[in-house]
């Protein structure tokens, strides 16, 4: 069972910047998918950002040109570079791992928010 251990949450100024990690427990040869996803208050989770495995990178059109997903394979770490943040991206941020299409990770949530 893989876990994922994520970091780098916190409070941000509008217009601020983070970067979140997501650490895998062990070694990532190939998957499906990798990623995050946000709950903002009272809302239902939803996809910020993945990389597939073929390498494609997939974003929601409210972080497009804000935020960037990347992949460290000699540390088994995902990244995801919060820019230009705004108050709506207050939210938790999980980490999901999709190893198979039948499989699937998430991470324990990380707060992140964007406050004056």
């Amino acid at each position: 069972q893989v876990q994922l251990v994520e970091s780098g949450g916190g409070l941000v100024q509008p217009g601020g910047s983070l970067r979140l990690s997501c650490a895998a427990s062990e070694k990532i040869d190939t998957f499906v998918s990798w990623g995050w996803y946000r709950q903002g208050p009272e809302k239902p989770r939803e996809l910020v950002a993945r990389i597939t495995g073929d390498g494609t990178t997939i974003f929601v059109d409210a972080v497009k040109g804000r935020f960037t997903i990347s992949r460290d394979t000699a540390t088994d770490t995902m990244y995801l570079a919060l820019e230009k943040l705004k108050p709506q991206d207050t939210a938790v941020y999980f980490c999901n791992f999709r190893p198979t299409s039948a499989m699937e990770y998430w991470g324990q949530g990380i707060q992140v928010t964007v406050a004056s």
